[in-house]
């Protein structure tokens, strides 16, 4: 399925961003919390907002697939949701506020193109594949 290629690159995306928490946490020797470390609640929150948006992003994906949506459509939807995702983890970790709008943009604009064609699928509409 196509879609699991989207969910392999999502997990090492968050295996990526968690283990850069526990970099962090080690370095600064934070159990718990952010311990008042920018740097730590940096990395926390692109950790956190990767986990809140991947799950819905790779659902609506996987439904589009077994609506049978396009192979090329999948491809495109799926790896720009990731690079959305990877363009605001990185915008969140290094304070880059251009980079958090642009990622933030993408993956929200991808939800609702997602969402859009799932609903279309549900009435009946066939893309051309």
């Amino acid at each position: 399925m196509i879609s699991g290629i989207y969910a392999a690159l999502a997990a090492l995306l968050i295996v990526g961003l968690a283990r850069n928490v526990i970099r962090l946490r080690r370095q600064y020797k934070v159990a718990l919390g952010d311990g008042g470390n920018g740097d730590l609640l940096a990395a926390i929150r692109a950790h956190a907002n990767a986990v809140e948006y991947l799950p819905i992003g790779l659902l609506l994906l996987l439904i589009f697939e077994l609506n049978q949506g396009p192979i090329w459509l999948l491809h495109l939807l799926g790896s720009m949701f990731i690079i959305g995702r990877l363009i605001h983890a990185y915008g969140v970790s290094k304070a880059i506020i251009s980079r958090r709008i642009i990622g933030m943009q993408m993956t929200l604009w991808l939800l609702i193109i997602m969402a859009v064609l799932n609903l279309f699928a549900f009435a009946g509409f066939q893309l051309a594949s």
